[in-house]
């Protein structure tokens, strides 16, 4: 494992959130899994105007701790099919933190959101 895919993987497991260069900087939180960056916009989650419609786009992680930058790279922008990616839903579901319907989270996703997985280059 190359230096870059170690900090980035230490990075965005350490970190819940994470930077997106979308129409501006834009704050997100996350999971790891399986080498990837999971998130979700839409419906009543986070809004990340114009990330379904990107092919790649500019991460930025930063330390949990002090907030220096630890990696700054491009990713691959896939929407994930979330039925067919139920280990992933899972771990995003997981870190979803304060949901108004955690019984019913991933149910609600599945109608009224995107899951996009990220897979940096």
């Amino acid at each position: 494992m190359s230096d870059i895919a170690a900090a980035i993987e230490e990075g965005a497991k350490k970190s819940d959130v994470l930077w997106l260069t979308l129409d501006r900087p834009r704050l997100a939180w996350h999971a790891w899994h399986e080498g990837a960056i999971y998130l979700v916009t839409g419906g009543g989650e986070q809004q990340l105007p114009g990330l379904v419609g990107l092919e790649t786009v500019q991460v930025i992680l930063r330390s949990k701790d002090n907030g220096a930058r630890l990696a700054d790279f491009e990713a691959d922008v896939r929407v994930v099919d979330q039925a067919a990616a139920p280990e992933a839903i899972a771990a995003l579901a997981k870190g979803r933190l304060n949901a108004p319907d955690s019984e019913h989270l991933t149910d609600r996703w599945a109608r009224e959101s995107t899951v996009l997985r990220l897979t940096p280059r």
